[in-house]
């Protein structure tokens, strides 16, 4: 595939340093090597980043464009990271700010198009909360997850922290969990999600999903970071049906701006959920950050899912900040009810039902 895609970097500099520090990125973002040592005028031409423009932002910092070569890339999501920011993470000088996607990535499977089709939710916002804490055993995790579903909520997932472990492992807590909503789905007639967390390796996960599939689950969540964001495009592919959730863990580790990690890159390899802290929370998001990102995940028809520290009273605030095209998850919050979850989840599902924007 021929053809170049540009990425901007924001880079700290003075006004004289910055052309040749601008060189510099797109040098290492691309070959890597000194050019006067290159005697290939395919390279050259075609393979050598290229600086596109050079724009001050403010207070010592510069936008910087790059571009790459398509061919670089090839179809594989982890290497498309490495091209956008692999040597140049190293330097502390340098954000990763943004980039014109190529088309390469499809973007979700099944987004939030297919969300609402498959609950059959409308003019509204979805509600969602998380199994915690983790170390319970698989009895007590499935009844806390019938106790929520009782409440009408729309998605009820793992907690990123369960994996494998002794305690819940996947082979038992899958099953059970996913027997619980669908138990107390039938009761309400709401029929809630119950979307498990996949862990391990790329084969671990990959069986994981298979259970869940087969105990007729069509949600499951990853975190790209630390699963690895190839792993989510053959995901998305192996299991189309299925819509997966990006969990932003390991996402603060890089100086990768929010917005594109989350909002854009998540979504475009496959994500049709990105979670995010939202402002306001126990994370240190902007609003205008959280407003980019949500906006950039709808770009892909990828439901934008604010979390971190959220609460039943900032309901109507989050839901007139994001919008309808938002599912509101509220985890902690929820469970200090205790004996009375179920209740203070219909409160939760009415509180979103009832709002006039959602």
């Amino acid at each position: 595939m021929n053809g170049r895609f540009s990425v901007t970097y924001h880079v700290r500099s003075d006004t004289a340093g910055i052309e040749a520090r601008a060189r510099g990125i797109a040098v290492e973002q691309s070959v890597e090597m000194p050019i006067e040592a290159i005697d290939d005028d395919a390279v050259l031409s075609d393979i050598v980043g290229s600086v596109e423009a050079i724009d001050p932002v403010g207070d010592g910092v510069f936008a910087v464009r790059i571009g790459l070569a398509i061919d670089t890339v090839g179809d594989d999501a982890g290497q498309f990271m490495n091209m956008l920011f692999g040597n140049t993470s190293l330097q502390d000088d340098v954000v990763l700010w943004d980039v014109d996607m190529p088309a390469v990535f499809a973007g979700p499977a099944r987004g939030l198009a297919a969300l609402r089709s498959r609950l059959s939710v409308t003019g509204r916002a979805f509600t969602g909360s998380a199994l915690k804490p983790q170390g319970m055993p698989v009895e007590k995790m499935a009844a806390l997850a019938e106790r929520f579903a009782l409440g009408g909520l729309d998605f009820i997932k793992d907690d990123h922290g369960l994996a494998d472990q002794r305690y819940s492992p996947a082979a038992e807590r899958i099953p059970a969990v996913a027997a619980a909503v669908a138990r107390a789905s039938r009761t309400t007639g709401h029929m809630t999600r119950y979307i498990p967390s996949l862990s391990g390796d790329l084969d671990s996960m990959r069986g994981q999903l298979r259970l869940a599939v087969d105990c007729g689950l069509d949600c499951a969540m990853l975190a790209p970071m630390i699963a690895g964001v190839s792993a989510l495009v053959r995901l998305r592919r192996e299991f189309p049906d299925v819509v997966l959730f990006a969990h932003p863990a390991l996402g603060g580790a890089a100086r990768i701006a929010p917005e594109l990690l989350l909002g854009k890159l998540l979504p475009a390899f496959g994500a049709g959920g990105a979670i995010f802290p939202s402002f306001g929370g126990r994370f240190g998001y902007s609003p205008d950050t959280c407003r980019r990102l949500a906006a950039n995940a709808r770009g892909y028809d990828a439901l934008p899912i604010p979390a971190g520290g959220m609460t039943l009273a900032r309901t109507a605030e989050i839901l007139d900040f994001y919008g309808p095209d938002t599912m509101l998850l509220i985890g902690g919050n929820l469970l200090m009810a205790r004996e009375r979850i179920t209740e203070e989840a219909e409160r939760f599902a009415r509180a979103v039902a009832d709002h006039p924007h959602g």
